[in-house]
């Protein structure tokens, strides 16, 4: 199996679809993707607790788990770490290393729409790539989202990645931004590689020709997934017919019982 970082150095960029339990992360896996993440959303909203807050690293850790054996690497989003302090952040990485995560996505937006400071971000960074260097950080910065994009946006970005990539992180994100320009100036100032997220109307060949090297679906997959069942309840309820490619019930079960013999967890 290509480790992870060797994911990020492809002809096109690495689509990274984002899970959020067993269930999708196998269907996913069994589909051939070899890298999966998970979504903080989806993994909130699925317990009850609110995104963003740094109210679900059980949960987190949980997955991260369960997710264990799968035949396919695992990425996990820890929102901006559970913790204030970096050293602490850093013991829940280990804590997911040893689990067999080879990535984490940690961000700097907080629940009161601020953004962490700089200097605060570059001391966790450090402190997870000292306590395990292996880990590839995928350091994201809120700039762009849930905001709406402005030239001042654009410069916080550049200076926020720039100096997440100066302090240690393998890849920075930063979802929201979608011009050629603010992309293009991001890929040339970041120097390692660029993860967008995906919204319709990006074109693989086009971000690829950008740069950017990566592309998560970030929560689109969850709210799909809550979109067709909702839908699926209503048609019965009218006296239709749901779609009738689903998932089979046997096909189902046998998700429980993926696992990847040959699975590495090399970073």
């Amino acid at each position: 199996m290509r480790t992870f970082r060797d994911l990020h150095r492809g002809d096109r960029p690495l689509v990274l679809p984002n899970a959020w339990d067993h269930a999708s992360a196998a269907a996913l896996a069994a589909r051939g993707f070899a890298a999966v993440g998970t979504t903080s959303l989806g993994v909130a909203a699925a317990a009850g607790k609110p995104d963003g807050s740094a109210a679900t690293r059980d949960e987190t850790v949980d997955l991260a788990r369960r997710l264990r054996g799968l035949p396919c690497l695992v990425s996990v989003d820890v929102e901006g770490g559970f913790s204030e302090r970096p050293d602490e952040v850093a013991d829940l990485v280990a804590e997911l290393a040893g689990l067999g995560v080879v990535g984490v996505n940690i961000e700097d937006g907080r629940a009161d729409g601020t953004l962490a400071p700089i200097d605060h971000q570059r001391s966790v960074i450090g402190a997870v790539k000292s306590r395990v260097p292996e880990m590839f950080v995928n350091a994201r910065t809120d700039t762009h989202w849930p905001r709406r994009p402005t030239p001042a946006a654009l410069e916080e970005a550049l200076r926020r990645v720039g100096e997440f990539a100066d302090g240690g992180a393998d890849g920075v994100f930063v979802p929201g931004v979608t011009g050629d320009a603010a992309i293009g100036a991001l890929v040339e100032i970041a120097g390692v590689p660029l993860n967008v997220l995906y919204v319709p109307g990006l074109d693989l060949d086009r971000l690829a020709a950008l740069g950017v090297r990566r592309v998560s679906t970030g929560s689109l997959l969850f709210r799909a997934a809550l979109t067709a069942a909702v839908e699926a309840a209503v048609t019965v309820a009218a006296g239709g017919t749901p779609a009738k490619d689903l998932v089979g019930y046997a096909e189902v079960r046998a998700l429980n019982e993926l696992t990847g013999g040959a699975r590495t967890t090399v970073m």
